[in-house]
């Protein structure tokens, strides 16, 4: 997954600038960011202080760190089960 290039403090700030009355428009000329981007910026973190929205990014490395962990223990305890059955 594409790591990007705004950190949560920057997110935060362009979403109040919003708040604040700028256009999309004039958000996504200054900040080089697609007005896509913002609106699923908007509909995920509204409301949202940088604080809080940093601990979000946190949890959401930290799930697919554990994940992938998962996936790996899956996969060798089901490599693990076919070895047993082979033997016996």
């Amino acid at each position: 997954m594409r790591k990007s290039k705004f950190s949560p403090q920057q997110i935060a700030k362009i979403l109040k600038e919003f708040d604040n009355g700028k256009s999309v428009d004039e958000i996504s000329r200054e900040h080089g960011v697609s007005v896509a981007a913002f609106y699923k910026w908007r509909s995920k973190y509204a409301g949202m202080d940088s604080k809080e929205l940093k601990r979000l990014k946190e949890l959401e490395e930290e799930n697919r760190r554990l994940k992938q962990m998962y996936a790996t223990l899956a996969l060798d305890h089901q490599m693990a089960k076919e070895i047993i059955e082979k033997k016996l």
